[in-house]
């Protein structure tokens, strides 16, 4: 069995910076992830849901990732002794959410998880009544619409991208494939569908990013905020995870070839542009007190006007 990496972020406090790369991407996954989960677009690290989850709940608690990818939410929760459940649109990214969440099973984890295939828009439908106003944490990251990271392979004629896209298949329900307004208003409504679903008080954690389209900055972490407010959630932090290395006072980078890319065209241009160092980490948290209503309803062209079938998996 391949050694599982050490937690090395246990003793980081609470804190408004989160010092979640010491540890290389790739160093983090090895061992505790099938090899398929490199080829998501845009997977969290591993360390930033650990802190999220120790930080935010107590072994034994419930977490719910709606939109959860390969899975990286529910293998930390299962890790730390959480029970989580899991939300994916793409089939590919649920088997591989399921292999993931077998491989924590085999190395011990004593927290449970399932992943359930269905669109996340539905989410208060899908999620078992028993555990509706019991969840203690809604740790996810919406797609950052059109882009997206993957790998990249030189060859004699030119450079060859792979895993650089969420889905072959372009359909309305999957968020990634929506312009902002969209994707915002599909998120809206998966915030509204996850409040019902946190216990009073309980929490949720969204890390976004901004990015340029065209020149001008896209602020996706203040559309997050804005959609929280939209379903009844209160935002309490604004808290930075790190992309980039602390070593002896000074950042080491961990850019993708992407970003790179993208920061070299830029200054090309005149535009001062800077490798991305940290994501924001959206924190917003249900009331206390029970509303008159579980968050107020979003505008009629956010609600979805037809839905297919939906495949449960676990």
């Amino acid at each position: 069995m391949p050694e599982v990496p050490p937690d090395l972020d246990e003793v980081l406090p609470k804190a408004t910076v989160w010092l979640t790369a010491q540890q290389s991407p790739l160093a983090q996954r090895r061992g505790r992830y099938v090899s398929e989960s490199t080829q998501h677009p845009a997977r969290m690290l591993p360390a930033i849901a650990r802190h999220a989850i120790r930080a935010y709940t107590e072994p034994g608690e419930l977490v719910l990732d709606p939109m959860c990818g390969s899975g990286t939410t529910l293998v930390e929760a299962a890790h730390l002794g959480r029970d989580a459940t899991g939300v994916e649109i793409e089939q590919r990214w649920c088997h591989v959410a399921h292999r993931n969440i077998d491989l924590a099973a085999s190395q011990g984890a004593s927290g449970r998880a399932v992943v359930l295939c269905a669109d996340a828009t539905r989410i208060d439908q899908l999620v078992p009544t028993t555990q509706r106003g019991r969840y203690a944490l809604v740790l996810t990251s919406p797609p950052y619409g059109p882009t997206v990271h993957g790998h990249v392979r030189p060859g004699p004629d030119g450079v060859h991208k792979s895993a650089n896209v969420y889905s072959e298949r372009r359909h309305r329900d999957n968020l990634a494939h929506r312009d902002l307004r969209g994707l915002m208003d599909g998120f809206a409504l998966i915030l509204q569908g996850c409040y019902p679903l946190l216990r009073p008080g309980g929490t949720v954690v969204v890390t976004a990013r901004p990015w340029r389209r065209n020149g001008e900055l896209v602020d996706l972490p203040a559309a997050v905020v804005a959609a929280g407010v939209q379903a009844g959630l209160q935002p309490v932090e604004r808290c930075a995870a790190m992309l980039a290395a602390l070593r002896d006072g000074r950042f080491v980078a961990r850019p993708s070839f992407f970003q790179l890319q993208q920061v070299r065209k830029a200054r090309a241009r005149g535009v001062p542009m800077h490798l991305i160092a940290h994501e924001d980490v959206l924190i917003l948290r249900r009331p206390l007190k029970q509303a008159s209503s579980p968050g107020p309803q979003p505008p009629a062209e956010a609600r979805p006007r037809s839905h297919g079938s939906v495949d449960r998996h676990g």
